[in-house]
């Protein structure tokens, strides 16, 4: 199995401690996001979208990080991080799609602003997209903060590929000034993620 991958990104790093979380055997294939690598026929003939995270398993290609997590849940189905029942795996895949759509987006924006262009020389931060993200960040935020009172992680007792890919961003939480300070469900719900021994081994690939 190979990975794909840009490891400061929060996309590939989310999948990176997912995959050292299970013990699932891989091999890392580093696509260069800041020169171009993403862009090459031979990776865009895995991915047309010329998007990593990439997985490639005996043939088969799949794409989207999101979908990459539940494929790998699959190979450790006791772990639970990919349940089996119906109504366990909808509520998780609800979480990746709320995710998908406004979680990342948010964060990716905070992030970019603040990290990505001080790493690559691009200019100051956007002070207009800096205050969409927070009203966006004030908009969403307390609907993951307000869920995680009482629970262990995102959907319950049972930690799962939910909880890799919304904390996936977090890594970057302090240098990219994402507001945690008001949610402080969030911030105990990440604070055991980052303990997690998979999640350590991916968190130090990403920059702080």
């Amino acid at each position: 199995m190979k990975l794909h991958v840009f490891p400061p990104s929060p996309r590939a790093a989310k999948v990176l401690a997912l995959v050292h979380h299970l013990g699932l055997d891989f091999e890392v294939a580093i696509v260069d996001l800041f020169n171009g690598g993403n862009q090459t026929p031979a990776f865009k003939a895995l991915n047309p979208n010329g998007k990593m995270p990439v997985l490639e398993d005996d043939g088969f290609v799949l794409w989207e990080s999101n979908a990459i997590q539940q494929y790998l849940g699959t190979k450790k189905p006791q772990s639970g991080v990919w349940p089996t029942d119906p109504r366990r795996q909808a509520d998780v895949a609800r979480w990746q799609f709320w995710d998908a759509a406004h979680w990342d987006p948010t964060c990716a924006t905070f992030i970019f602003e603040r990290v990505v262009k001080q790493m690559t020389g691009l200019g100051a931060p956007d002070a207009a997209q800096v205050a969409k993200a927070e009203t966006d960040f004030a908009r969403f935020a307390p609907v993951l903060n307000a869920t995680l009172k009482g629970r262990r992680w995102v959907t319950g007792d049972t930690l799962t590929v939910a909880d890799f890919g919304l904390g996936g961003p977090l890594m970057y939480a302090a240098p990219a000034g994402i507001p945690l300070a008001d949610y402080p469900e969030i911030a105990r719900w990440y604070a055991a993620l980052a303990e997690l021994p998979g999640w350590k081994k991916a968190a130090p690939m990403s920059p702080r």
